[in-house]
């Protein structure tokens, strides 16, 4: 009786979706619930679809700082997990190189520590002030190892509401409210299909 009480749990488990963001994930500058993830879990829960959210999103975070981080994200089980990382790199002009070495790396260590999870790579951007040879190099970086690693690629999920003032807070970077649910419905575009699959990680 005991095993059989055990067991039920695992069988009817919610898929965690663990989002390893930066400020953009952390919601900064808005109520927890206007964050893009919260939307996310709304927009999940309206479509019966059963899911977790869980946004891991650390301000002023670089792709390095994610790789550091991310052992200690991986301790509990995910069935999905979304790599938002790399805005920072781009807007202090680091090493593209790096960065993309970055990414593969932690790439690596999900699969190490969750080897069925589906891994989702957020497409980030540039500031186009930094100039275009510097800007195409980073906006294919992602594509590269979103090829090379075998997973998917979530279009940039601010296209659309970056750089509009009246989507972003005065920063002029950061989604206001409306600006996080319009990003929050992009990515649910890529996200969405992989947890209402009738083979959606579990």
């Amino acid at each position: 009786m005991e095993s059989t009480q055990a067991a039920a749990p695992a069988a009817t488990a919610v898929p965690r979706v663990l989002i390893i963001g930066t400020s953009l994930t952390a919601g900064l500058g808005l109520d927890p619930d206007s964050a893009y993830p919260a939307v996310l879990q709304r927009i999940a829960d309206s479509l019966g679809v059963s899911a977790r959210i869980d946004g891991a999103g650390l301000s002023g975070e670089t792709s390095a700082g994610a790789l550091r981080r991310t052992d200690w994200l991986l301790r509990g089980p995910a069935a999905v997990v979304v790599i938002e990382t790399g805005a920072n790199d781009g807007l202090r002009g680091l090493d593209v190189d790096s960065t993309r070495a970055n990414l593969r790396a932690i790439i690596g260590k999900v699969r190490r520590a969750n080897p069925t999870a589906r891994i989702l790579l957020a497409q980030m951007e540039a500031p186009r002030n930094l100039g275009p040879a510097y800007t195409r190099a980073f906006h294919d970086a992602f594509g590269a190892v979103a090829s090379a690693e075998g997973v998917g690629l979530i279009p940039f999920f601010l296209d659309g509401i970056a750089g509009v003032p009246a989507l972003n807070q005065d920063d002029g970077i950061h989604p206001n409210a409306e600006g996080a649910r319009r990003a929050a419905r992009a990515m649910w575009a890529s996200l969405g299909p992989i947890l209402a699959a009738p083979t959606a990680p579990r």
